[in-house]
């Protein structure tokens, strides 16, 4: 038997500063830091098993902070950089749209549209030049604490375990790696991060988070096909007036095109399918011959933080910090989170030169920039609570009045909007069947997941832990239909027939692409998802 995790002698590795996550907002801050101070040890942890594997976002950056780190940036730029040129924005019908005029938040003058994972990749070695040690392949499994209870630091996975929890031949323990703070920048749903924000009651005094699922292509299209520079959103089909969400089109270099979806996951018809809503979307006559022709490159999905100013959890606690998607910095309005990210990296950076400690960071945080913009806009994705049409009045509204509305609306937790069968009033949205005719690749989610480079030894304990099966069953199949088949993009979860001729669930944990929907949107919060072995998962090929 394998000993309990607290009686392995494990190795231990001590740094000045322990960042979890080479993101965008975790490589921001180990760059300032070593900027502030080059003697400064510092040490980044990654997930994937190269720095940029998981990063996943549309993605149009403001190269403000980026400006700030890295000067010179422009002249050995990532692989994927093409300058913004144009903004649509429109409003789809079933057959036709109508073009409407850009919000003002989405005016991508002056920005640029990337590949998050290029980015990301190209970045590392220039934070590597300042001298920051980054470990690719070791994921963050808890986070430790001291005699007072304060963080103080991590302890990353255990090797070489089989499926059943059980040491391999190739067993290794886990390190503990510590430090006088540690930088939380797990990104969306961060399995760490929400532990410490559980333990600490972070969010207390905070409205419920609130997210969205983003699915995204990158094709390679016919020569006329694409528009180099050109950024097109889009609202309406074929999502319903009620439910929050739209579509993108950026056009890069080399005839690519990026294009994906988000389905905002506090949507109340459980047998909506954010999948084969995507699928759809690239089969509407304004976008499919954009497309045709072509070929997908890579593929993906990936949960992303909706709440904006009114769900940020105070982002100190003893001994560590919350930063970037970990917090919840992304700007919805402006469809853009990389550069408040890593603005809100540099501020933690400064904020520990200045003061080597946690105490202060959520109120620098709350009164920068960063704070700020999000303040700003802080009414604008509540406001489609209400659906598409008050949403987008209240948008213009907020818009004029640059966010100086004496009130402040608030979100709920995404899973409580969902809604039982029983409650259920008419047929189910179209989305609930797969009936799109498979035109355009992929031919279904398990080749989606073939273009997402996923890669998991089935032979290690199942990252994806459900509490207790016997809901999925006795429940949850009557109660909600079992969603958890539906608003999976990588078919993880299956209802099958077991050799008694009784229903169970099975969890196909090696299709998982860590998008985190599972955690999020179960409408018991009974499945846990946690890091598995390091290196394991998606590899988001210039996505």
């Amino acid at each position: 038997m394998l000993p309990m995790s607290e009686d392995i002698e494990r190795d231990v590795m001590a740094y000045d500063v322990l960042i979890v996550g080479a993101g965008p907002a975790g490589l921001a801050a180990a760059m300032r830091i070593k900027q502030n101070a080059p003697e400064t040890e510092v040490c980044v942890l990654e997930k994937a098993a190269e720095v940029g594997g998981h990063s996943l976002a549309g993605a149009v950056i403001e190269t403000g902070p980026l400006d700030e780190l890295v000067p010179d940036w422009r002249d050995d730029p990532p692989a994927i950089c093409v300058d913004a040129a144009e903004d649509e924005f429109w409003l789809l019908h079933e057959h036709g749209g109508s073009r409407l005029p850009t919000p003002p938040q989405q005016n991508n003058h002056g920005n640029v549209i990337v590949s998050l994972a290029n980015m990301m990749a190209w970045l590392a070695p220039k934070a590597e030049a300042l001298g920051v040690e980054i470990y690719p392949g070791f994921a963050a499994a808890e986070a430790l604490f001291d005699d007072e209870g304060a963080v103080k630091g991590v302890r990353t996975p255990d090797m070489g375990l089989d499926r059943a929890g059980q040491p391999k031949d190739s067993y290794t323990p886990g390190i503990e790696i510590h430090a006088p703070i540690t930088l939380f920048a797990e990104g969306c749903r961060g399995h760490c991060t929400k532990q410490l924000i559980e333990r600490f009651e972070l969010d207390a005094h905070a409205d419920p988070q609130t997210y969205g699922i983003g699915l995204k292509e990158l094709w390679k299209v016919p020569e006329g096909q694409c528009q180099p520079g050109l950024i097109q959103h889009t609202i309406g089909w074929p999502l319903d007036d009620d439910t929050y969400g739209g579509g993108f089109l950026y056009h890069l270099d080399n005839n690519q095109i990026a294009i994906g979806f988000v389905v905002g996951l506090d949507y109340a018809d459980p047998r909506l399918r954010p999948f084969e809503v995507f699928q759809q979307f690239k089969h509407h006559p304004r976008i499919k011959p954009m497309l045709e022709g072509g070929e997908i490159v890579s593929a993906g999905a990936r949960a992303l933080v909706e709440g904006g100013w009114q769900s940020l959890p105070r982002v100190e606690m003893p001994g560590a910090l919350l930063i970037g998607d970990a917090a919840g910095t992304l700007n919805v309005p402006k469809i853009k989170g990389i550069h408040t990210a890593m603005q809100a990296g540099i501020i933690a950076a400064d904020h520990v030169a200045a003061h080597q400690a946690a105490d202060g960071f959520d109120a620098a945080l709350r009164a920068s920039n960063v704070g700020a913009e999000l303040k700003k806009v802080r009414n604008i994705r509540p406001g489609f609570n209400k659906g598409k049409w008050l949403g987008l009045a209240n948008a213009v509204w907020e818009t004029a009045t640059r966010g100086a509305s004496p009130w402040t609306l608030h979100n709920h937790a995404d899973w409580r909007a969902t809604r039982r069968l029983d409650e259920l009033n008419g047929p189910p949205p179209e989305q609930a069947e797969d009936y799109v005719k498979r035109d355009l690749p992929p031919r279904d989610r398990l080749a989606s997941v073939y273009y997402a480079q996923t890669e998991h030894d089935e032979d290690q304990p199942v990252h994806l832990q459900v509490l207790d099966t016997n809901i999925c069953i006795e429940r949850c199949t009557h109660e909600y239909g079992n969603p958890c088949t539906r608003f999976c993009p990588a078919s993880v979860y299956e209802i099958v027939e077991n050799a008694n001729g009784e229903a169970e669930l099975k969890i196909n944990a090696a299709n998982c692409v860590h998008c985190k929907t599972c955690d999020i949107k179960d409408p018991y919060q009974i499945i846990n998802w946690v890091a598995p072995e390091g290196g394991s998962g998606p590899n988001y090929y210039n996505l």
